[in-house]
């Protein structure tokens, strides 16, 4: 008989609340919420107790993070340490080189990173298996508003406030952009995991008030073939910086980890 992993959420926000509704509504075999870690009371809103990060780790053998990537630096090593499993929503953290060297290092945990908002990462990893990519590119569209961040100057922000057709925000490598975007450029951090460089990656990030949907366009070349990956989500309704599908993207990978046979890995 198989053990039921006891999961904790971290982070009761846009992608922790969809994740751990359906947890504790049985959707997930093999899965059961037993708590929710969060910096604000949630009272009734939580269907399960909530306890501070240290009783987590107590109680919970999976510890889904949804919070960001502040959370992954904080506390990604000490899950680990304690034995428990993680699950890394904010794969942006992994931008950095040491961080993410001592979270693969750390154990006897297992460290785990969801593909989020993007596909065909799978098939990158094993092209990636055969010799290294030649050229590997992403560019994100998002809504001007979703993209403004307290580091632009007022020249840009204008730019972006009465754009009536794209805006390129910034390029730069998988390495750099997600840094200046902590909440809307996680996919570039995770496209760098499955081709295992951050320098590799070249990132477009462009602001255009008629993407209604947050698109995601990821192309790849090397010895062994080409492929091209488009996407176009809808944002969610409650947090425009992340998309709908993402949390329905955890609730696969969590299902996987919990055993559930059928899945495409």
């Amino acid at each position: 008989m198989s053990t039921v992993r006891r999961v904790g959420i971290v982070g009761w926000g846009a992608i922790g609340r969809v994740v751990g509704t359906a947890l504790a509504d049985g959707q997930v075999g093999g899965a059961e919420l037993v708590c929710v870690v969060d910096n604000r009371p949630l009272g009734e809103a939580s269907p399960v107790r909530q306890v501070a990060f240290e009783e987590a780790l107590e109680l919970c053998d999976l510890i889904v993070e949804a919070a960001g990537q502040g959370v992954v630096r904080a506390w990604g090593e000490r899950v680990l340490a304690s034995g428990t499993d993680l699950l890394v929503a904010s794969t942006g953290a992994l931008t950095d080189d040491e961080l993410a060297k001592r979270l693969l290092a750390a154990g006897p945990g297992r460290v785990y990173f969801t593909g989020g908002a993007v596909g065909g990462l799978d098939l990158l990893q094993a092209a990636r298996s055969m010799g290294p990519l030649d050229e590997v590119a992403l560019t994100t569209t998002k809504l001007p508003a979703t993209l403004e961040q307290p580091w632009m100057d007022e020249e840009l922000l204008h730019r972006m406030r009465t754009a009536t057709g794209p805006v390129e925000v910034m390029s730069g490598t998988a390495r750099e952009v997600p840094v200046r975007f902590p909440r809307s450029t996680n996919v570039a951090a995770s496209v760098a995991l499955a081709v295992g460089d951050l320098d590799a990656v070249r990132v477009r990030v462009v602001a255009d008030p008629s993407a209604h949907r947050t698109r995601h366009v990821v192309e790849a070349s090397g010895p062994h073939g080409s492929y091209r990956f488009e996407v176009a989500h809808r944002p969610d309704p409650g947090n425009p910086a992340t998309s709908q599908v993402v949390p329905h993207a955890v609730l696969r990978s969590l299902a996987a980890l919990a055993g559930r046979t059928g899945q495409i890995l």
